[in-house]
This record gives C-alpha cells, sequence and structure tokens, in this order.
C-alpha cells in the first residue's frame, strides 16, 4: 500500500491534526514504514495454525475467598483529621433553604 498526500491529509483531518508540510514528509514517511513492517505478516505461513481467541486454556481462574481482618475503629480515628470519637466529621455540604 503506498501512503500519498491525500492519504495523510485525510487521517489528519480524521484525527483532527494540524501540521505543517515538513511534518507531513515525516508523518508520511513514518506511515509507509508502520505499513510496511505490518505487511510482512503476509508472507509468513500460518497453514494449520489456529487463531489465538484466549492467552490460555484456564477459564474462571478465581482465588478463594479469605476473610482478613480490616483496620479498628481506633487506627482509622488516628488519620482522621476530626471526629466525634465514634465517626469521622466532615464539612455540611448540603445546604437546606
Amino acid at each position: 500500500m503506498e501512503v500519498n498526500d491525500a492519504m495523510v491529509t485525510k487521517l489528519a483531518h480524521l484525527a483532527r491534526l494540524e501540521y505543517n508540510g515538513a511534518e507531513k514528509e515525516e508523518i508520511k514517511q513514518d506511515l509507509q514504514r508502520m505499513i510496511a513492517f505490518v505487511e510482512k505478516l503476509n508472507e509468513l505461513d500460518l497453514d494449520g495454525v489456529e487463531p489465538l481467541l484466549h492467552m490460555s486454556d484456564e477459564t474462571n481462574v478465581l482465588r478463594e475467598d479469605v476473610i482478613k481482618g480490616s483496620v479498628s475503629r481506633q487506627d482509622a480515628m488516628l488519620n482522621a483529621p476530626e471526629t466525634d470519637g465514634l465517626f469521622f466529621k466532615v464539612p455540611k455540604v448540603i445546604k437546606k433553604d
């Protein structure tokens, strides 16, 4: 596939990009190299190769639920800027008129 100025201009329009003439040439060359790299994949012999759907044969591998301790109320209150001893105190954000 040949990358021409019209293709680069169209891609720039679709991507909402703006660039000058020197940048356009650089982008054109980069796109040509990328396409050439991808076209190399057509040279591979893939007869008998099944498509890869998943990276492993395992399905729904889940860990067991383990009950773990949590932070105690006292420890949590130590990090709070303001408490009433049982709960966090926060500024009122809803005003009633």
